[in-house]
């Protein structure tokens, strides 16, 4: 398994809660809809993302191990530590000392760190590895 590269956290600052436009209707990715030109509301981005404050936290993705997922090298996860793990969920997980994100498999007698990339190999957790799901990941914000 390839090493795996330092998570960077951060909390929400809510401090300063600028609200940007949205437009209502969404974005026609087809046809341009003109009767819809300029229907406008505003929105804030924590509170269309977060849904528990206190237990919400941001992480940059480092790696190629989930781009499967649609997770890139530099994307910043929107992880919510309040939400129970259950297989097929992606994880931001503690292990052995290091973080990492990976795909939920559990099993009946073991849990699986499953990455989204080929190039990687499927991490087995057993008794003898340190595991703490430290989150759930909720959304992906990206750059482009």
């Amino acid at each position: 398994m390839k090493k795996a590269t330092t998570l960077h956290f951060y909390s929400p600052d809510t401090s300063n809660k600028p609200d940007v436009w949205l437009a209502e209707e969404g974005i026609s990715a087809g046809f341009p809809s003109p009767a819809d030109d300029f229907k406008e509301v505003r929105i804030s981005l924590d509170k269309a993302v977060v849904k528990n404050k206190a237990a919400t936290f941001y992480a940059r993705v480092a790696g190629q191990s989930m781009v499967g997922a649609g997770l890139d090298d530099g994307d910043l996860l929107v992880i919510d530590r309040s939400l129970e793990p259950k297989d097929g969920k992606i994880a931001v997980c503690f292990v052995d000392g290091e973080f990492t994100v990976k795909r939920l498999k559990v099993a009946k007698d073991c849990v699986w760190l499953m990455p989204e990339n080929e190039d990687y190999k499927p991490l087995q957790v057993t008794e003898e590895n340190e595991l703490i799901i430290w989150g759930i990941v909720t959304h992906v914000l990206k750059a482009v």
